[in-house]
């Protein structure tokens, strides 16, 4: 599309994006039921298994894009349209979509997840869980408006009950053979793995997160959220256990880790299987150097562990099929978990956070909601592996808008529960900076009224992560009062130069670590869609956020609200390069971070407010300079390039304000809007903001305008330095030339004069220091004539030369050969004759022949000696003799058959 307004255009009046009957219809309450408000906020709070409302509750994901098709949830709905259809659907009569027909799913949908390939479409409501089998491409060309699928519920028992827990999360394993491996995790810490090719009704594993209540009679102060999960994630990795590591996220904020966990039918790339046994390898040999040399560090506890994880490494490997060993190409080898080790999987946690995350100010705090693992290597930065790639990201969101981002610098590694050596050491997670998406500080702006606390629509609050499927440092975050987007490339890049640097230089103390990580920039956060309305005080929360990856499609984002508004935000490709690589320091303000005014970002440690400048890798070449002299030509311009001015570059494509998406005010029934403190307030703010921004940028396009005009400034000189410099050519080809070319042959003949004369004065010397020769010079002239007769001979005629003997003996040789090759071919033919009548010869007769033939092979053999030391004496090459060739003749045929 040419621009975002192209898109917004054509979905805005979508019939796919049409209310529920149970919502828009006579007997429904109508869309103010889908706000956020203090009114409405029990029935995003409560749950019931009975009657699950319509209400945004809980976590909510209801688009998915499959390749160029949009799939939406409404209600116990699941319907789909074409974009590519919709883009010469100018008309909103020529706009359609097609229901599908999926009896089985008689719930409302809360979540949808598309699996790898393409082909199943994971739904999950409050409690229950299906799967329905999309249609093939082709589907938009069908007359009726409803596309039969196939569909079936999932866990029927453990899903569908009264008593069932409720759905926390569902999502498809990347690496479950076929695509069909479905997880699905219950508040109750039980996480399912359904493999839908094999059995959908009951799991191939189950995890549990939450260990059983013991009958005890003592008291137990336990805080209920810390027995009920709020979300999972999988690990990442190349070369460690990452990939085998489930993630589990309580409400109270613990995070918990299964590992290995790996699913029953699953398809592992066969690399990674080699990474992992260097990986164990070392650590086992790490463990035996540590103990020869007498660390006491190194207790029985761990080789025990160290056996274990060989054990389970080795399984693996064995599974391998032929074909596949280092470093033969890596492709996908089904597996199936090894069952060589009986003892359970060890549930490690909680993880221990330090330091302490802080808490947001005016916030009592909030349940985690959700939880994200991002992997902090590329493919860029593959060839320089080293302390850089084994870092992770982990990611935890909150009701209250709070996100914490840890650092894993200490990785998970396979546990078992051992009896003999039960481990208490608790893994830990370093708290590296806390953001604040700023909906505490705007919604107690909002709250001015007595008697109410628009603090409690918190509650109803459930910010779900959304990672971008084509840069993988960018994750968005979307909530009941917006959208907004967290780039972590300025955080990683810092981070990896200064893990880099530390691991190269020898000042690679913890002071000096600990220096350089206060150096380190903080998470870009900027807000893209607000939903919350001062005016109504209530607000539209997000249920739904694709980004497409498909090439006919333009790069964009899609947010869907609960009153089924869609937007739409194109956003910026930009070319990938490694997080190792220095940038420069010039770098671009944060936005603002609120929905109101601007929230802190929090780090610890906290970053200091001026940005130290870090080398640029690629400086542009400067001109030579004389030794003791100024450079030969000074630039107008810096020697760092030159950068966009914060306010104006939108390195990802998004806009500098956030779009503003309400709900349906009172003008739409055409009501005049009523002024209110609370909407003077918001649009002081909005006018102050935007001024703000309209000088900044009018300050940016005078930087601008200079910057251009210094360039123009420096242009005209270098394009008079270079004319300057053309004419200097121009003299140096014509007139300097000529002037030395004449020098030069002028000097060549002056040193031809030279060389001449000084042969003259070498002759006059030699003569006069020996008028005669020497003794020894005599002897060897006479030598050489001596040789030259003997080889050339005294005369024309002189038959005792050997050069003569040599002719001779070439005449020999060529009246020899004649003969000797009639009789290889009589031999030959008799061999051959030999061949066919050995049969019909008797044992005698081919005794007598056999013998003869031997004294005939042994006076050639002689005659072929005498000839070759004849010519030996000679020094004649002859070659090889007729034997060999016949006998080389036969080796060759033999190794070409």
């Amino acid at each position: 599309m040419s621009s975002e307004g192209d898109w917004d255009e054509l979905l805005s009046n979508h019939p796919v994006f049409s209310l529920p009957k149970s919502v828009s219809g006579p007997a429904g309450k109508g869309e103010a039921s889908l706000h956020l408000s203090l009114s409405s906020l029990p029935d995003f709070v409560q749950l019931d298994p009975v009657d699950d409302k319509p209400t945004p509750s809980g976590r909510r994901q209801a688009i998915a894009i499959k390749d160029a098709d949009l799939i939406v949830a409404v209600g116990s709905e699941i319907r789909i349209a074409s974009l590519g259809d919709s883009k010469g659907a100018r008309g909103t009569s020529q706009k359609s979509y097609k229901n599908l027909h999926t009896p089985n799913i008689q719930f409302e949908i809360h979540q949808i997840a598309l699996n790898p390939n393409g082909k199943l479409l994971a739904v999950a409501g409050a409690f229950q869980v299906a799967v329905v089998v999309l249609p093939r491409t082709g589907y938009n060309k069908l007359i009726t408006a409803t596309v039969d699928c196939k569909s079936f519920q999932v866990g029927q028992y453990y899903h569908a009950a009264e008593s069932s827990a409720p759905v926390a999360k569902i999502d498809w394993h990347p690496w479950g053979q076929g695509g069909s491996t479905l997880l699905v995790m219950t508040t109750d810490g039980k996480l399912r793995e359904y493999d839908i090719s094999v059995d959908a009704d009951e799991p191939q594993q189950t995890l549990s997160f939450v260990p059983e209540r013991r009958m005890s009679n003592s008291f137990l102060a336990e805080d209920a959220a810390e027995r009920e999960v709020a979300s999972f994630a999988l690990g990442k990795g190349r070369a460690d256990w990452g990939p085998l590591t489930v993630y589990a996220l309580m409400k109270s904020g613990d995070v918990y880790a299964v590992c290995p966990y790996m699913p029953k039918n699953a398809s592992v790339p066969s690399s990674y299987i080699h990474a992992l046994e260097c990986y164990v390898a070392a650590k086992q040999e790490y463990l035996s150097h540590s103990t020869d040399d007498g660390d006491p560090s190194s207790p029985d506890s761990l080789t025990t562990l160290y056996d274990y994880q060989h054990k389970y490494v080795s399984a693996l490997i064995r599974q391998l099929p032929p074909g596949t060993a280092w470093p033969a190409t890596a492709r996908l080898v089904p597996m199936h978990p090894p069952n060589t080790i009986k003892n359970p999987r060890a549930r490690q946690g909680p993880f221990l956070l330090q330091p302490a995350p802080r808490l947001l100010e005016g916030s009592e705090g909030g349940d985690a909601t959700d939880i994200v693992y991002m992997s902090f290597g590329d493919d860029a930065a593959e060839e320089s592996e080293g302390e850089t790639e084994r870092l992770g990201l982990v990611l935890v969101a909150f009701q209250d808008g709070k996100v914490d981002l840890y650092l894993d610098v200490e990785k998970v590694e396979a546990r078992w529960e051992l009896k003999q050596h039960p481990s208490n050491d608790l893994p830990m997670l370093a708290v590296y900076e806390t953001i604040d998406l700023g909906i505490v500080s705007a919604l107690t702006k909002s709250s001015d009224r007595p008697g109410q606390s628009l603090l409690d629509l918190v509650q109803g609050n459930h910010p779900v992560f959304q990672p971008d499927p084509i840069h993988e440092d960018t994750l968005y975050v979307y909530h009941a009062f917006g959208v907004h987007v967290l780039n972590l490339r300025s955080l990683l890049t810092s981070l990896a130069t200064i893990l880099r640097d530390s691991n190269d230089s020898d000042a690679g103390s913890s002071s000096g670590l600990e220096a350089s990580l206060e150096t380190v920039k903080s998470t870009d956060v900027q807000p893209i869609l607000l939903t919350f309305s001062v005016e109504q005080q209530c607000s539209t929360p997000v249920i739904g956020v694709a980004v497409p990856n498909d090439v006919y499609l333009t790069y964009s984002i899609f947010i869907l609200t609960s009153s089924m508004r869609m937007s739409v935000f194109p956003l910026t490709l930009r070319s990938e390069t490694s997080f190792t690589a220095v940038t420069p320091a010039s770098s671009p303000e944060k936005a603002p971070l609120a929905i109101g005014p601007p929230p802190t970002s929090a780090s610890l440690p906290a970053p200091p407010t001026p940005q130290p400048k870090l080398e640029v890798t690629s400086s542009p070449k400067k001109l030579p300079a004389p030794p003791d002299g100024p450079p030969a030509y000074v630039s107008l311009l810096s020697a760092e390039p030159w950068t966009i001015p914060p306010p104006v570059a939108r390195p990802s494509g998004l806009p500098g304000n956030p779009r503003l998406s309400f709900p349906s005010n009172l003008s739409a029934s055409g009501k005049e809007i009523v002024l209110t403190p609370e909407t003077l307030r918001f649009l002081g703010t909005t006018v102050e903001k935007l001024s703000s921004q309209i000088q900044d940028v009018q300050l940016a396009h005078r930087a601008t305008e200079a910057r251009a005009a210094l360039q123009e400034q420096e242009f005209r000189r270098q394009r008079e330095t270079c004319a300057k410099m053309l004419e200097i050519v121009r003299t140096l080809a014509t007139t300097r030339q000529e002037e030395a070319q004449a020098r030069i042959a002028k000097a060549q003949e002056t040193q031809k004069a030279l060389l001449a004369r000084s042969d003259r004065v070498l002759q006059g010397l030699m003569k006069k220091a020996s008028p005669a020769l020497s003794e020894n010079e005599a002897k060897w002239f006479e030598e050489l004539r001596r040789m030259r007769e003997e080889v050339v001979g005294a005369g024309k005629y002189d038959d005792r030369s050997l050069a003569a003997r040599a002719k001779l003996l070439r005449r020999e040789v060529d009246r020899l050969l004649p003969h000797l090759q009639e009789m290889k071919e009589k031999e030959t033919a008799r061999q051959k004759s030999l061949v066919e009548s050995r049969e019909a010869l008797g044992l005698s007769q081919a005794f007598e022949l056999g013998k003869r033939s031997t004294e005939e092979r042994a006076r050639i053999s002689d005659m072929e000696a005498e000839i070759l030391r004849l010519a030996h004496r000679l020094d004649v090459d002859l070659g090889r003799p007729p034997s060999q060739q016949h006998q080389q003749e036969k080796n060759g045929g033999v190794k070409d058959e």
